[in-house]
């Protein structure tokens, strides 16, 4: 019997594991990108997921998908993305977001520390907070 290819060839047991794997340049975009996150609300919570961190207050917000994490056998970007798991709910008239062909997330992709704008991708996350209390009281 064949065996199963694996999708990831790599497997983190913890936040530290993921970040001192990380080049140092997308572990310096990822570092601030965690800290932008945990700036926006005091319960968001952080869970490795396909090995990056997954973001959540009642349901997944974001994550933040350095490019050094494969999904797969090759690379297919370059520096760090950062995506919205519903981002296609988000406001995002000026095209700051890409969908690439997903249906549902959208994401920004990060070359150097310059490249983030704080504020604005601060916006985005409270919208996304937003949106997910939104939901949970719909729930109710």
């Amino acid at each position: 019997m064949a065996s199963k290819q694996k999708m990831q060839q790599v497997s983190f047991r913890n936040v530290e594991e993921f970040l001192d794997y990380l080049p140092d340049e997308e572990r310096e975009m990822t570092v601030l990108l965690r800290k932008i996150v945990f700036s926006c609300h005091p319960e968001i919570t952080e869970k490795l997921s396909y090995n990056v961190p997954y973001y959540r207050l009642h349901k997944q917000l974001c994550f933040i998908w350095p490019a050094a994490i494969l999904w797969g056998k090759k690379k297919t970007y370059e520096g760090v993305r950062f995506g919205f798991t519903s981002g296609h709910l988000l406001t995002n008239e000026n095209g700051y977001l890409d969908q690439g062909s997903r249906k549902f997330v959208c994401y920004k992709d990060f070359h150097t520390l310059k490249d983030i704008d704080a504020e604005l991708l601060r916006s985005y996350i409270f919208e996304a907070i937003a949106i997910d209390e939104l939901s949970l009281k719909k729930i109710k």
